[in-house]
């Protein structure tokens, strides 16, 4: 653990030898309930969140299936309610 000073303007400098071998320059900010969490950002984002999403799931087809019954589903609610009328 380390102590170091929040300056003014809100900066504050992260020690050296912490920092050494981050993937870039810049760094992810996140307010958690035990205070901030600091995390270097990867050189490529994209590139560092392929397949993290990756997993059981549905397809895309059964996504694509699934949203059409809903619709198909939404539609014929709304003619039956004109059609009542």
């Amino acid at each position: 653990m380390r102590v170091v000073t929040l300056t003014r303007g809100g900066q504050v400098s992260i020690p050296a030898d912490l920092r050494r071998g981050w993937p870039s320059n810049k760094i992810i900010v996140e307010e958690t309930p035990r205070g901030l969490l600091l995390r270097p950002l990867p050189a490529d984002p994209i590139d560092a969140a392929m397949g993290s999403l990756a997993g059981p799931g549905p397809t895309v087809d059964e996504m694509r299936r699934a949203s059409r019954r809903e619709e198909a589903e939404i539609d014929r609610r709304k003619w039956s309610r004109l059609a009542d009328r």
